[in-house]
């Protein structure tokens, strides 16, 4: 699972552009407890949720021009010069070029073949988001994309990502680890877009899990603070009890109260 010992290719940091800042201030603080904190003058309007003073995300206010309110995750990268460019290489594209920010590290934005933006982050002084795995923080990352083959080669230059079929009842689920990593470093999946159960036709995209300690307030939370659930809470054996939410201004995310692990686990 998702933990701060950061590796080359895993999520590493996220951060959620939105159209109304205060609004998304309030209403994840309503959900998860975050307060958020200005990243300073010098930042753009850039800023840090937190939970305890530990950072789980970053935010920040954005134009139409800029895409539609959503969420970014970031992958660690030793060097984003070349990783962007082996994005290129692999037929992804470069929506921002590598840059320096503020001396905390660099950064790029990059897509991949489906057109599903990403982030990476090449560690500075800052290695990445304090706290994962729990409560209010990031836990796993799903990417829907129409080609799963596809996607994973893609993915395997570019990150170093690989991927293991895991049987469940019903079919196959794609998981993602690091680099010479096992089932116990995995931090996500691929789901092909067609088994979709919001919405197929909405398009390849990325969604982060939040860890929550009762999904189903969350959802309600979500629903009374004017967000959106695109997926009531459902139990999934042996995994946990999951739901697919949107916040008032449309950037998706998901919830999940995950289930105990079973001794030897993790």
């Amino acid at each position: 699972m998702l933990t701060t010992r950061f590796v080359n290719g895993a999520p590493n940091w996220l951060d959620v552009g939105t159209s109304d800042i205060d609004g998304a201030i309030s209403f994840y603080r309503d959900l998860f407890g975050w307060q958020f904190r200005s990243a300073g003058p010098d930042s753009g309007g850039y800023g840090f949720f937190q939970l305890a003073g530990r950072t789980v995300a970053g935010g920040m206010q954005t134009t139409s021009e800029q895409g539609a309110p959503s969420w970014t995750v970031y992958f660690r990268s030793t060097d984003a010069e070349a990783t962007a460019k082996a994005a290129e290489q692999a037929g992804g594209s470069v929506l921002l070029r590598p840059m320096d920010v503020l001396g905390e590290g660099r950064m790029a934005i990059l897509a991949d073949t489906a057109g599903v933006p990403f982030g990476v982050w090449q560690p500075g002084r800052t290695q990445g988001i304090d706290v994962a795995g729990e409560p209010g923080s990031l836990c796993w990352i799903e990417l829907f994309t129409p080609d799963i083959a596809r996607a994973a080669a893609f993915y395997r230059k570019v990150l170093g990502w690989e991927t293991e079929g895991v049987s469940f009842p019903g079919g196959t689920y794609t998981c993602i680890n690091p680099d010479g990593g096992s089932p116990e470093t995995g931090f996500g999946g691929l789901v092909p877009q067609a088994d979709d159960p919001v919405d197929p036709e909405s398009g390849a995209y990325l969604l982060p899990y939040f860890e929550a300690t009762d999904n189903d307030a969350v959802a309600r939370a979500t629903q009374e603070r004017g967000g959106t659930v695109l997926m009531p809470p459902t139990d999934v054996r042996g995994v946990g009890r999951i739901a697919r939410l949107a916040d008032p201004y449309g950037a998706r995310f998901a919830v999940i109260t995950s289930a105990p692990q079973e001794p030897g686990q993790g």
